[in-house]
């Protein structure tokens, strides 16, 4: 029992550890920039066939194709920032729901016509698969790499926000836009720089989802779900909210479908609503 406890513990942190690497981006940009985006789930699922594209075509290894997902996110973010969301800014919350979850649509029709409606396979390297014996019990290898992978993040995020002069720009930007432009900041560019960067995660996210949970065109959908579900949990514009809340639904799941099957994936929503009714701004929400 208490084996079986240990590997449910590992399974759940490394799927929440997951979770966090694809909402983390959202809670950024929705926390500090007050933007709706759920075409979130979308830069997400770009990242995961850019990189199973890069290396089934081009021969790139699974960590060269990590960083290419990554950037690929986070470059077309920054073209649809500047060219589309930033006409948003201003606009009511339904307004931003309406058009992201239609571009949501059109990722997935594009997805499905480029690629197909199967699972995009990919070929981990060898020192990523199998697994290794620890106190009597085998943990994953690549659910390791995972957890370490998003406590690297996590650090430097908060590094990057709290204690570099861009995270200074980006709070002055975000607590007074006036006040900022009068500094002299370039309030646009920051914006767009913050939108890449979360943008970019949920790719990085995304890549990394694939030897979990799987890539078809149904993914920027379905994982959408659980992103904003951390995010509430977290809090808005918390790191440290998202970590905690990705950990706690990613155990709270898998424990759930594994000691209790017939209550299945519905018991994170148990989680969400009683977490809310008790803390209804989040674990660690700021506003």
């Amino acid at each position: 029992m208490a084996g079986n406890l240990a590997i449910v513990l590992f399974d759940g942190l490394a799927f929440g550890m997951l979770l966090f690497v694809l909402s983390v981006g959202l809670s950024v940009t929705l926390g500090l920039m007050g933007f709706i985006n759920l075409a979130h789930g979308a830069f997400a699922m770009l990242g995961g066939y850019v990189a199973a594209t890069a290396m089934r075509t081009l021969g790139l290894p699974f960590l060269a194709a990590l960083p290419l997902a990554f950037l690929a996110a986070a470059l077309l973010s920054i073209v649809f920032e500047r060219a589309l969301f930033r006409r948003l800014y201003g606009a009511g919350e339904l307004n931003q729901v309406l058009f992201t979850i239609g571009l949501v649509f059109v990722a997935t029709a594009a997805a499905a016509y480029f690629f197909g409606t199967g699972q995009q396979p990919i070929q981990l390297p060898a020192f990523l698969r199998g697994s290794v014996e620890i106190a009597g019990q085998r943990f994953g290898v690549y659910r390791m790499f995972l957890i370490a992978t998003a406590l690297l993040i996590t650090l430097l995020l908060y590094f990057g926000l709290e204690r570099t002069l861009f995270g200074a720009r980006v709070r002055a930007a975000v607590d007074n836009q006036r006040t900022a432009r009068g500094l002299g900041l370039d309030v646009e560019r920051i914006f767009a720089l913050t939108f890449a960067i979360g943008s970019g995660l949920a790719g990085l996210g995304g890549a990394l989802a694939i030897e979990i949970v799987g890539l078809d065109p149904s993914f920027g959908f379905h994982y959408l779900v659980y992103v904003l579900i951390v995010v509430a949990v977290g809090g808005l514009g918390s790191i440290a909210g998202s970590f905690a809340a990705a950990a706690l639904l990613g155990i709270g799941d898998v424990a759930g479908k594994y000691f209790v099957p017939e209550l299945g994936a519905f018991l994170i929503y148990l989680l969400l609503v009683a977490i809310l009714f008790v803390r209804p701004q989040g674990l660690f929400g700021k506003r």
